[in-house]
């Protein structure tokens, strides 16, 4: 901790950025993650197959209890919009089932590319710290007395080294974050546009024979 805490200090001002950059990307990455991993995300093919056992057996209240159950899935509130217009028209089974896509799909979505942005902004502000700690390095070597010339290189070059360390220490974490955390996005987006049309299908085939 203290060798972390001289690291830090030595660092310079960009180290405050890049660190509340870290925290920002943290936040975002946590809450992404409780919410796509813990409450948008269901088993699909499991779901959607109990969802089918019931609509064929003609209990489709049941089917929306099941939904009910899981209101924070996407899925779940997605099928639940059909459901609630089963006995409609195919028109209206569609609009519903769209309109419900419409609303869960930016929920998905939202913030998962903000984590990546951090993650270039941690790194730019580590570059751009070692830019600025290597101008002072140099401004030592030109201006400052030979007695103190070594320290003041000494400095110019840990704001640089630093500042680059610390920007890639929050970027690698954030960007691998963001892979997992836009897969798992992409594959409840999948899910959802697929068990939609599978349910939109079934729907309709259920008004078709009356």
């Amino acid at each position: 901790m203290d060798n972390f805490a001289q690291f830090y200090q030595e660092g310079g001002g960009f180290m405050h950025a890049i660190a509340l950059t870290a925290v920002l990307g943290a936040g975002v990455m946590i809450e992404r993650f409780i919410y796509l991993f813990f409450r948008a995300n269901v088993n699909g093919p499991q779901f959607f197959n109990q969802i089918q056992k019931l609509v064929m057996a003609n209990n489709i209240d049941r089917a929306i209890k099941l939904c009910n159950a899981a209101d924070k899935v996407a899925l779940a509130r997605v099928i639940k919009a059909g459901l609630t217009r089963a006995n409609k028209s195919e028109a209206d089974i569609a609009a519903a089932i769209e309109e419900a896509m419409l609303e869960v799909g930016p929920a998905i979505s939202k913030r998962v590319p903000m984590i990546s942005a951090l993650a270039n902004i941690a790194t730019l502000l580590g570059l751009l710290g070692t830019i600025f700690g290597m101008i002072e390095a140099f401004r030592a070597v030109a201006t400052v007395a030979a007695d103190q010339r070594s320290q003041a290189l000494a400095k110019g070059i840990g704001i640089a080294i630093n500042t680059t360390g610390f920007g890639l220490m929050v970027a690698i974490p954030l960007l691998a974050s963001h892979v997992f955390i836009s897969s798992l996005a992409k594959k409840i987006s999948d899910e959802v546009d697929l068990y939609a049309v599978k349910l939109e299908n079934l729907l309709a085939a259920r008004v078709r024979q009356g």
